[in-house]
């Protein structure tokens, strides 16, 4: 959008302006990309302390009902029948071809109750969790997808499940993370108990009478949270974050490259409706379940094309790769990437000079044949090659708190 007027607004759009944020176009929102601090600040910040990011673009439904678990299930190569109650998974909507529609979190929420907490945690107090005892707890399923695909995504899963379950998008709902290793200090300061929470769990909480759900996820590879608030609770909530010593207010520039040193993939960028979960190299994302043998195997779009390419017997045209570079020249998208007879072999789809390693990476697609750990390739950079490395992701190890 060129006219920035026309451009939406989050619920902290006036926060981010009182701290000097510079705020730019993004997903159809007036978002701040960075503070004065400036962006490495804002990167070292979440790698060593805390830092509050505005996701309040993302978007964030509910499917209710007896057979929403089944029913989403249908759209995804995702066990969703199988998630317990309290416990949050990655997915991916797919097209019939087998493309990505967009990737999304998504918990299974259960019933409110007071029965137990997610497995591998303790009961906090003041915390609510799902119950998990005597009950499947499908029938409260909360999804947070890209803030620039939820319209699509909301009509998709509306037209193919909307008569299995309810579907009921939460546009009175902000969305706000807490990444780094001293988010947990900082947030149960206000909200005691979510440091029983552990890496892929969530559950519900109170802060000054306004509900929360949490979950211990995130974005950058470090320990965190993400923390649904009603839209009028969401500045008060942020400014009593920002009131803690260990926390400071991050922007998107810092979330690209704190996401990108973890390996972690963009919509947009390096998926999209192009891309087979497979090409992506997402293998991971597919549980047993969905794969071969059994009643839940199959079943989603595209499954014929997914799980042949991931059995082998449908060929990959290009596969997902990481590199990073052998000199100090930064690599940006959309590179071309050539091989050392100088074909063109790939192109890159993200990169920027790695603020923790003070050295330029990159995430790239290349035929099959260079994807293999240890090939060197050559970035194209105003038409001069630069030496590249195919490497093992993630390129700064993530610190999930997990069990």
């Amino acid at each position: 959008m060129s006219d920035t007027a026309d451009l939406l607004k989050t619920p902290l759009h006036e926060l981010h302006l009182e701290l000097g944020a510079r705020m730019v176009p993004f997903a159809g929102y007036s978002m701040p990309v960075q503070y004065p601090s400036g962006l490495i600040a804002e990167h070292k910040q979440t790698r060593e302390s805390a830092g509050l990011f505005d996701v309040s673009h993302m978007g964030q439904l509910q499917l209710v009902g007896p057979d929403a678990a089944a029913a989403l299930e249908s759209l995804m190569p995702v066990d969703v029948i199988g998630l317990a109650p309290g416990k949050q998974r990655y997915g991916l909507l797919l097209t019939d071809d087998g493309t990505i529609i967009d990737d999304l979190m998504f918990v299974n929420r259960g019933e409110p109750s007071t029965a137990g907490p997610p497995q591998g945690a303790s009961a906090p107090s003041g915390g609510r969790y799902p119950s998990a005892a005597g009950e499947r707890g499908d029938g409260h399923l909360f999804l947070i997808v890209n803030g620039a695909c939820k319209a699509g995504d909301i009509a998709h899963i509306q037209a193919r499940i909307g008569t299995r379950c309810q579907v009921r998008p939460l546009p009175e709902q902000a969305l706000l993370a807490l990444q780094g290793p001293q988010a947990v200090t900082a947030l149960q300061h206000l909200v005691p108990g979510v440091q029983a929470l552990v890496f892929m769990t969530g559950g519900d909480f109170d802060w000054q009478g306004a509900p929360l759900f949490i979950t211990r996820s995130g974005y950058t590879g470090e320990d965190g949270f993400e923390i649904s608030v009603p839209a009028a609770r969401a500045e008060a909530l942020a400014r009593a974050l920002l009131a803690q010593p260990e926390v400071k207010p991050i922007g998107l520039g810092a979330r690209n490259s704190l996401r990108l040193e973890a390996g972690l993939c963009l919509y947009g960028n390096d998926i999209d409706t192009s891309t087979t979960p497979i090409e992506a190299g997402l293998n991971w994302a597919i549980q047993k379940v969905r794969r071969t043998g059994g009643a839940r195997a199959g079943g989603f779009p595209g499954a014929d094309l997914v799980l042949g390419q991931l059995d082998g017997s449908r060929k990959l045209e290009r596969q997902r790769i990481v590199l990073a570079a052998k000199e100090r020249v930064p690599v940006r998208e959309p590179a071309p990437l050539e091989n050392l007879d100088g074909q063109t072999i790939g192109q890159v789809t993200s990169g920027l000079l790695s603020p923790t390693l003070d050295r330029p990476i990159a995430m790239a697609y290349v035929k099959p044949g260079y994807a293999t750990l240890g090939t060197e390739l050559f970035a194209m950079v105003r038409g001069k090659p630069v030496p590249m490395e195919v490497v093992a992701p993630p390129f700064v190890p993530t610190r999930y708190h997990r069990v």
